[in-house]
């Protein structure tokens, strides 16, 4: 059955990135947004918006039983989650299901049996995928942890049962840390996700994090669009993303495709997925979760493989079948993700406030860049300081590589601090061009890697506000349609939120 209007329930660049699909599709979209974002982006790009409540995010993008009946009223017939907030949240989706609304995603059981990840680790290991050493018991006292660290041998992992994103997350190299470790982790667990519990995991030194799209229709169709390799992170947190995994050859890229449909079948997946792996220094390879929804990295895929993952989300939610068969999947060229945040890299990666004066992204043959934010805006202090999703695609790796250098040091960002010249730095770093850094490698590098990371010289900054003075002076490149909150003031529409194309 043809959908036809979508609330999309989230807010930023992917509401956005929704946004696109839906006018591309013909589906009405329908934005949600905050009293702090009653002009933003994506209220600007949506054919409707209405205000879900104020500022705080528990008071308006978690409020679940508000948007559905947001929804209702304003005739949708579906519900895109994006990512993060409420698209993992088996109860919202469950709920969005029983209102009769279809729901753009996984089964409401599919999300569950994935979210405690001590339930997806027992899962697996029935549907014999590979698992690392690890040791879960809801009910085991300090002593056994004690046990089970020794048998699994450290450095062991203290992880969260009930979520993800890095927290309730503590490595431990010593019996005399793990008690510590153990109770700082459920506090955060507990604070973070409303779950205390956890489970040991054996830590892999010098790892890698190598994730794999999946999509699966309702008629039991499960295929696999190759694997993104997501090593380069801080604190937990994915800082670059790129596909295909250097040094990554057909036999292991084809283990780990095998192994992540079958994690998707068994749990009766369906929609898009991704799997998440652990690849050891000596090539083996070990399940870690599943992200029941789409992830920030999707474009990557998308410009490897030649697919629109949120057209193919629309289409499997209305009961489609796969348009393509796992033999006709194949990758071609290389592509890289950076994610630009306002944030203090040299200050410890703080987020950073302040209004854009001046915002201006990259645009060249090969550079896609997905934002939710423009010139004008206020990054406050309640949402994700993520201004925008740098992302190319070239025939090679360094060719591609060389394509996103380029493009980060053409971006203006004035008005607030970015991350920009940390990932230079980063990406301009001999390690991370000759491929294959590990989980670890920006905490072992960081104090260099920062040191290269040097602000912007004099000079430099002179020719960026002359620039922007006369960028300002010119007239807009667009006007957007009056946000809803107040009929009577224009904003000039970013060109992606306008429908502009990838500029591929």
């Amino acid at each position: 059955m043809p959908l036809s209007k979508c609330l999309i329930a989230n807010r930023g660049e992917i509401a956005v990135r929704i946004m696109r699909a839906c006018r591309e599709l013909g589906i009405r979209s329908v934005a949600v947004y905050s009293d702090a974002d009653a002009h933003a982006q994506h209220v600007l790009a949506a054919d409707e918006a209405a205000l879900c409540g104020a500022a705080p995010a528990r008071a308006s993008y978690l409020d679940g039983a508000r948007l559905i009946a947001l929804a209702r009223e304003h005739g949708c017939d579906c519900v895109h989650p994006g990512y993060g907030f409420l698209s993992e949240s088996p109860a919202f989706a469950q709920a969005v299901v029983d209102a009769g609304l279809v729901w753009v995603g996984p089964p409401p059981a599919a999300i569950r049996a994935m979210g405690v990840k001590t339930e997806a680790r027992a899962l697996m290991a029935e549907a014999g995928v590979p698992l690392v050493p690890g040791f879960q018991d809801d009910h085991a006292d300090l002593r056994a942890y004690l046990t089970a660290a020794e048998r699994i041998g450290y450095p062991v992992m203290v992880k969260a049962a009930g979520g993800g994103g890095g927290k309730g997350i503590r490595i431990v190299h010593s019996p005399e840390a793990l008690p510590e470790a153990l109770e700082s982790a459920r506090r955060e667990a507990a604070a973070a996700f409303g779950d205390p519990r956890v489970f040991l995991e054996k830590y892999i030194t010098r790892g890698r994090h190598i994730e794999i799209q999946v999509l699966a229709d309702a008629h039991g169709a499960v295929i696999h669009l190759g694997e993104r390799d997501c090593s380069a992170q801080r604190r937990h947190q994915k800082v670059v993303e790129e596909a295909p995994a250097p040094g990554i050859d057909d036999a292991r890229r084809a283990a780990m495709g095998a192994a992540a449909v079958a994690a998707a079948h068994a749990v009766g997946y369906v929609n898009a997925g991704t799997v998440e792996f652990i690849l050891t220094p000596d090539g083996d390879f070990y399940f870690l979760e599943m992200n029941t929804r789409l992830q920030v990295e999707h474009p990557v895929t998308e410009l490897v493989y030649g697919v629109d993952l949120v057209r193919l989300q629309f289409a499997i939610a209305e009961g489609q079948a796969l348009p393509l068969t796992q033999a006709e999947v194949a990758p071609h060229g290389h592509a890289f993700e950076c994610r630009l945040y306002a944030e203090d890299a040299a200050g410890g990666f703080l987020p950073a406030t302040g209004t854009l004066l001046r915002f201006v992204p990259p645009s060249a043959p090969g550079v896609r860049v997905d934002s939710g934010v423009a010139s004008g805006d206020t990054i406050g202090i309640h949402y994700d300081p993520l201004l925008a999703k740098i992302i190319v695609h070239d025939r090679t790796r360094a060719d591609a590589l060389a394509r996103m250098c380029a493009a980060l040091r053409e971006t203006v960002v004035l008005g607030t601090t970015t991350n920009r010249d940390f990932l230079l730095a980063l990406l301009d770093h001999p390690a991370f061009a000759a491929g294959g850094v590990d989980t670890g490698w920006i905490e072992r590098e960081q104090v260099g890697v920062l040191a290269d990371a040097s602000p912007d010289d004099h000079a430099r900054r002179v020719r960026l506000l002359i620039a922007a003075a006369v960028a300002e002076a010119m007239p807009p490149v667009g006007m957007g349609r009056a946000s809803s909150a107040d009929a009577s003031q224009e904003r000039t529409l970013s060109p992606w939120a306008r429908g502009d194309s990838f500029r591929l």
